[in-house]
């Protein structure tokens, strides 16, 4: 019997495998601009520049690269031809592997964590939004209220420059967070003006998840597209500043013993990880609403390639508006010039924009429209796995779709509020660290174990070979069961052996801090042996040995099947 009859038998047998009443992309393109969005968003504008500042520029650069190729790409096609293949969302997709279905439960918490943060983004970039309509950009120039510790580079600004701070970093710290210096004392209030923005935010994730896949589909044309007009227009302007080229040969230039810091190879990782989207279950949502035959492979190459350079590119505006700031206010270090951060988009961004001598404000409107359209590509990603997974667990008990996306867009809202106050940029990096960074590396590694060991890389290629048509050579192979984990799990050692207290901009956390955070870090990996004991418990029917209950909850259940696989018959 050829592995196409088996397959065709088994899904006969099985349950229907899609969990979303039938829903596709209307077109290939419409799923290609869909991962386009999702995976080009904020992990490359946002947070790229401020991990690669945080780990010394080009220091950073060549791990991140190393890490594209040999774990961002070989996994992003795995996860694409997992969902595919299966036509389910994540934990359905883990049926192959019932005793590490824990992977997929982590993923989508860590999925939730992730939303929560990056709608908080959205309202930052909502509230720059609607400052831009300004008849003077309010970062332009220096406030009287600032003091002493403000230069704009104006001749009365200009004496004793340095150690000052940019208009633009002022502005993001004192007017828009009004942030605190540490959080030892709490958090402080919510910024109403910042919550009412986080409220237009959910609104309009919470309205596109309730339009269905299709909605977002056609919406990611303009979505996937439009944020690069904006990039190069800024990139043309970051390399005419002068002193830009300092900046960007900072960022290239690695400092080579810093290459040896596994610190700067787990930032590398998992920075990865947010920038293709890879081990969050979005991608394996998505493929799932693919035709069963579509041909992935060059849509994989086109998405990765297209995210490196996103990444590359916003890299280069930052780091040359940084180096003009470095001429500006006398530092030579340009890793000094500001302090790193969440935010450094923020400041490093609009420092540019103000300086544009034409409608600054057209930019400015511009820039902050494309931030916010890429906050939706990556939301509405992750809305839809979260989603996506409530309704193949519970069918048409979990209630009608809009119930579903507008109370997860309710509970997000009510989450993301501990990110609108002082002590908000504080939480975000403490959440991002624990709750999303650390267990994605473990969860990661689960799922590369799942697949390549427990399913195997054989029967997975027979499979691809069975969907697409096509032979997969030893990269693929070895990176899915020796390269791909191995330099995961050994960035993950040497993480543990030199880990250090978390701090943000230098400020030590509280010890009540820490505590929140390995709890959440502990909710989210404690899913590996909870699910690992389900997927045991449901084989006490069976007269096994505990040997052989453990063999048969590493093979797939009894469910798992090829979706739509009796068209291609």
């Amino acid at each position: 019997m050829t592995a196409k009859q088996t397959a065709i038998q088994i899904a006969k047998k099985a349950e229907p495998a899609s969990g979303a009443g039938g829903e596709q992309w209307g077109s290939g393109l419409e799923f290609l601009f869909s991962c386009i969005s999702l995976s080009v968003g904020l992990g490359n504008i946002w947070r790229f520049p401020y991990i690669a500042f945080q780990n010394g520029g080009g220091t950073f650069v060549i791990p991140y690269l190393i890490a594209l190729l040999v774990i961002g790409r070989p996994v992003y096609f795995l996860e694409i031809s997992l969902g595919q293949f299966r036509g389910g969302g994540v934990l359905r997709a883990f049926d192959l592997a019932p005793l590490l279905k824990g992977v997929a439960a982590g993923q989508v918490l860590a999925t939730g964590a992730s939303i929560t943060y990056y709608s908080s983004i959205m309202a930052l970039t909502l509230r720059f939004l609607l400052a831009s309509f300004s008849s003077v950009l309010p970062w332009s120039s220096c406030h009287p209220s600032w003091g002493t510790d403000c230069y704009d580079g104006s001749a009365n600004s200009s004496i004793n420059a340095t150690g000052k701070m940019s208009p633009a970093q002022l502005y993001f710290e004192r007017e828009i967070l009004h942030e605190l210096p540490n959080i030892d004392n709490g958090l402080g209030m919510p910024n109403w003006q910042l919550v009412a923005c986080l409220a237009v935010a959910w609104l309009i994730i919470g309205g596109v998840l309730i339009r269905g896949i299709k909605s977002s589909g056609k919406a990611a044309y303009f979505l996937g597209v439009f944020p690069y007009v904006v990039l190069i227009v800024l990139l043309l302007r970051a390399l005419t500043l002068p002193g830009a080229w300092q900046g960007i040969v900072y960022f290239f230039k690695p400092q080579w013993r810093e290459l040896l810091n596994p610190l700067v190879w787990y930032a590398a990782v998992t920075q990865v990880f947010f920038s293709l989207a890879i081990c969050f279950g979005t991608l394996i949502t998505y493929a799932s609403y693919n035709n069963f035959n579509r041909n992935v492979y060059n849509d994989i190459v086109i998405i990765t390639t297209m995210d490196s350079c996103s990444s590359i590119i916003a890299g280069c505006i930052t780091f040359g508006i940084l180096g003009n700031l470095a001429q500006q206010t006398g530092v030579e270090d340009i890793g000094s010039v500001v302090k790193g951060g969440a935010g450094l988009a923020f400041i490093s961004y609009p420092e540019a924009i103000a300086k544009f001598e034409y409608v600054p404000q057209m930019f400015a409107v511009l820039f902050f429209l494309m931030l916010f359209v890429l906050g939706i590509g990556s939301t509405v990603g992750m809305g839809s796995c979260i989603l996506r997974v409530i309704r193949d667990q519970f069918g048409q008990r979990a209630g009608p779709s809009w119930a579903l996306a507008g109370g997860l867009a309710l509970l997000g809202f009510a989450i993301s509020i501990v990110y609108m106050t002082p002590g908000g940029q504080f939480m975000l990096n403490l959440v991002d660290f624990y709750g999303v960074s650390f267990t994605a590396l473990i969860l990661a590694i689960g799922e590369l174990l799942a697949v390549a060991w427990l399913y195997g890389v054989q029967r997975f290629c027979a499979d691809i070979k069975f969907m697409m048509g096509i032979d997969l050579g030893c990269y693929w192979r070895l990176c899915w069961a020796y390269i791909t984990p191995g330099l995961m799990t050994a960035v993950l050692i040497y993480t543990l052996v030199d880990m250090s207290a978390l701090t943000y901009k230098g400020v030590d956390y509280p010890t009540l801090a820490h505590v929140f955070g390995y709890c959440l870090a502990g909710f989210g990996l404690l899913q590996l042996p909870a699910w690992a004991l389900y997927a045991l418990y449901k084989q006490r029917r069976q007269r096994f040995s505990c040997w052989q209950r453990l063999c048969a909850a590493c093979k797939p259940a009894q469910n798992w099947a090829p979706a739509q696989a009796a068209a291609t018959d």
